[in-house]
């Protein structure tokens, strides 16, 4: 049997490893990683599970608090991460929430981008001024407003960069500095970008936020979240708060996950090259009236893409001609690309936010942001890039009809 000795596999590079690091194999020996499907766990005496309460001793105890197979997961997207220690929740939603809960309380001060996914805007516009805390948000790409909103004492900084749906890129490396001498905590959801296209962490962020339903598991089985961060922030800030509200991830969702992320580069960097070219195609085709790809030299951003991506990601932003109607006609005329508002899926997928992700902004935020009636999110999967683009010229030329 290969070894996995943690200092032999401490050798070896992070794709090498998130392939091997099989440290919960049973005696029988399997190629796979075990699920352990269980609520609870024993004691050999009743000293040991006062011990274990205590925290004198090492056991498991709940899998509310902790689980093999998904313990494996978190240490394995910490490797890939390049983070201290992971969190996982039951989804990207419950990763966003924890990390921002946990963080705050009444009294307290959070500034972020307004460019967010839906649900992460209504959090912080609705949810968390109901609890005292004050919400400041603003334009993420304008580095003057950052400045002015941070230079007042602050507890949290949460962006996403690229940003859902219209992918805005924000310098990371330059809110982190300004969110540091404001005494917060600086967020960084990156879920478009993936492990394997940008490091927050490396770039000066504090913890990162993901939605494992996204690019880690890639083919629309399951959902989870994953919050990664310092360990001392992980476990002394944030895990009380998980483990008590009982946002956890299931053993089985973390299998799952655990092998989405064996092939998670190879897929991500496989999309993104149809990505590109997609985009390049889409640029061209009468209908499209506007294409938005970090990987672009005609992205308002792309300088700043470059410098914090490894490559343009996996989306890609367009506005076809004709407002909704138009949008609407491209998106039934697709025969290939499926009509959902998920992303990062093997799968193409495609979806209109004005009327679903971001439906409940009113006309004047998503204006702010970019989203018109026309707007397109596109997530590219791993067909081949020619059926996609067959497929996209009859959205495109659908979308022109509309408006006869």
């Amino acid at each position: 049997m290969p070894s996995t000795d943690p200092s032999f596999l401490a050798s070896c590079r992070t794709d090498t490893r998130l392939l091997h690091d099989a440290r919960n194999r049973t005696e029988h020996g399997e190629t796979s990683d075990a699920i352990f499907p269980t609520s609870g766990f024993v004691y050999d005496s009743a000293e040991q599970a006062e011990a274990t309460f205590e925290g004198t001793v090492q056991h498991l105890q709940y899998s509310r608090y902790g689980n093999p197979t998904v313990d494996s997961l978190q240490d394995r997207l910490a490797l890939l991460e390049g983070a201290e220690a992971c969190q996982t929740t039951s989804t990207g939603m419950g990763a966003v929430s924890c990390a921002l809960l946990a963080q705050l309380k009444a009294g307290d001060r959070i500034v972020a981008s307004s460019a967010l996914f839906g649900s992460t805007h209504w959090l912080l516009d609705s949810l968390l001024p109901s609890y005292g805390i004050e919400t400041v948000m603003l334009d993420g790409t304008d580095l003057k407003a950052w400045e002015d909103a941070l230079s007042k004492p602050t507890q949290a900084v949460l962006i996403e960069t690229p940003s859902n749906p219209m992918l805005d890129v924000l310098d990371i490396r330059h809110i982190a500095d300004l969110a540091h001498k404001a005494g917060a905590v600086f967020m960084v959801d990156n879920v478009f970008a993936t492990p394997v296209g940008q490091k927050p962490l490396e770039l000066g962020a504090d913890v990162v936020i993901y939605s494992c339903t996204k690019h880690i598991d890639g083919q629309g089985r399951v959902m989870g979240g994953a919050i990664l961060g310092s360990k001392q922030w992980i476990t002394e800030t944030l895990q009380p708060f998980v483990r008590n509200t009982g946002n956890t991830l299931s053993p089985f969702n973390a299998w799952v996950l655990s092998k989405g992320l064996e092939t998670l580069r190879l897929r991500v960097d496989a999309m993104a090259r149809n990505a590109a070219r997609v985009a390049d195609v889409l640029s061209e085709l009468p209908g499209v009236t506007a294409v938005r790809y970090p990987g672009r030299k005609d992205h308002p951003h792309a300088e700043l893409a470059r410098k914090q991506m490894s490559n343009g990601g996996t989306l890609v932003a367009f506005s076809v001609a004709n407002g909704k109607k138009g949008a609407f006609a491209c998106l039934n005329a697709l025969r290939l690309i499926a009509i959902s508002n998920n992303l990062g899926d093997a799968r193409s997928l495609a979806t209109h936010p004005a009327t679903t992700t971001h439906r409940k902004l009113t006309q004047e935020q998503r204006d702010a942001l970019g989203i018109t009636d026309g707007s397109i999110r596109f997530s590219v999967g791993l067909e081949d890039a020619d059926d996609l683009i067959e497929d996209l010229r009859r959205g495109a030329e659908a979308a022109l009809k509309a408006g006869q």
